[in-house]
């Protein structure tokens, strides 16, 4: 059997330094916070490995080793892209609900959780307890001082949490408006709280650096990263996750088990965590993604999506009873997302005839942040002075986007 070179695994000078995505000629996907379309460099890297595919952390021989090698290196290859800690844990998740629902799982008992009621779905539910859920703010300096005052309150009298734990997006999945991540650490930890990072949408727009940022746990998906097979990642501090039970409990997560019903020694890492055969071909397609991201010019990744969200929004703006849904101010930092509402026109139906006779995919709903979406749509009412649908549309870009799509957009919108 020949021997094979896996692009996350070669010297960096060799990866592909202007990643591109698959898709379906003809095909418009503008969809892309749902379900980013896979990277070129993720489908090679899976096709290199499946001859030799075999099980991980089990077996002496060579495909077993192989596969365990390429899934230990997939794991440092992800934390190197997140700026992990030398003392951080990379654990394999399904996404970053998966991952996010693992973090609360380990909190210890009694911890106080601080979100904000514009968080998705996967970063309000899985909290234990009765977590703190603070207003949506109107600008990215008040969600600063509202969590500082939050915290200052709860370190307040005798009967403060030993354990806080501010849980935030990256970016929100409803607007794409990004969120002051260093800022909010810096308040956090002023006041002894730890601080996780939902990244699920910015990872795939700007670099996310655990270290630079300060910030204790990142959560990311997988198949929001160009990186499709159900992978995802939470990376973090270590001690919190040694001291809890496992998430779940199987092969894998044992150091020894005895005879007795509870004579079980689990392993401390992210073995820990990682229970059963673990899912190799998300691990190497999201290393491999993060590898090619890595050594692309992401400042001009950055640049090109700002000129398309820039002709997106004017477009968008230029059609009557279209209105988009924002919580901060029209001009904050945003990654490539946008939501808005046709005036008099269901969302459902305007997705499904924009699917159907224009060959574009977006999406309709409240996109998994429900509390956020209904609010941010009756603001939008009151401010345009229009009946707008309980419902909104999203369009998303990334990787492989062009003016095209969103000029294919607009006038189908027209």
């Amino acid at each position: 059997m020949s021997t094979i070179t896996l692009p996350f695994l070669a010297d960096v000078d060799a990866v592909e330094t202007a990643p591109t995505v698959l898709g379906v000629p003809g095909q418009i996907n503008l969809d892309y916070a749902a379900t980013a379309p896979c990277a070129t460099a993720a489908a090679e890297a899976v096709n290199a490995i499946l001859p030799w595919y075999a099980s991980v952390h089990r077996g002496a021989g060579a495909l077993s080793q192989r596969c365990t090698l390429a899934y230990e290196r997939a794991r440092q290859t992800v934390g190197d892209f997140l700026g992990a800690r030398a003392e951080d844990h990379v654990i394999f998740t399904r996404n970053t609900t998966d991952a996010l629902n693992l973090l609360a799982a380990v909190l210890p008992a009694g911890t106080t959780v601080v979100t904000f009621g514009g968080e998705h779905h996967a970063n309000l539910l899985p909290w234990p307890g009765n977590p703190l859920r603070l207003p949506v703010p109107a600008s990215p300096a008040e969600a600063v001082r509202t969590l500082s005052a939050a915290l200052a309150e709860l370190r307040r009298g005798t009967n403060a949490p030993e354990h806080i734990l501010v849980a935030v997006t990256g970016a929100s999945n409803v607007t794409g408006e990004v969120w002051p991540i260093a800022e909010l650490a810096r308040i956090a930890h002023l006041h002894g709280a730890r601080i996780a990072l939902d990244a699920a949408q910015l990872a795939p727009h700007l670099p996310v650096d655990i270290t630079a940022l300060d910030v204790d746990y990142v959560a990311i998906s997988g198949h929001k990263l160009y990186a499709p097979f159900g992978a995802g990642v939470l990376a973090g501090r270590g001690d919190w996750l040694d001291a809890a039970d496992p998430y779940l409990r199987g092969g894998g997560a044992t150091a020894r088990v005895g005879a007795g019903t509870h004579d079980v020694i689990w392993n401390t890492g992210p073995a820990r965590h990682e229970a059963g055969t673990p899912n190799l071909l998300g691990a190497v397609a999201l290393a491999a993604v993060c590898a090619a991201l890595q050594v692309a010019d992401r400042d001009a990744l950055r640049a090109a999506e700002e000129r398309l969200v820039t002709r997106l929004r004017d477009g968008l703006a230029s059609i009557p009873g279209v209105v988009e849904l924002r919580t901060f101010d029209r001009d904050a930092e945003r990654v490539g997302i946008v939501s808005f509402a046709v005036a008099g026109r269901d969302s459902s139906a305007v997705a499904t005839e924009l699917g159907r006779e224009h060959n574009i995919g977006v999406r309709d709903g409240l996109f998994c942040a429900h509390p956020l979406a209904k609010r941010l749509l009756t603001e939008a009412s009151a401010r345009s002075g229009l009946s707008l649908p309980p419902t909104a549309l999203r369009v998303s870009v990334g990787l492989g986007s062009t003016e095209a799509d969103v000029d294919a957009l607009i006038n189908a919108l027209r």
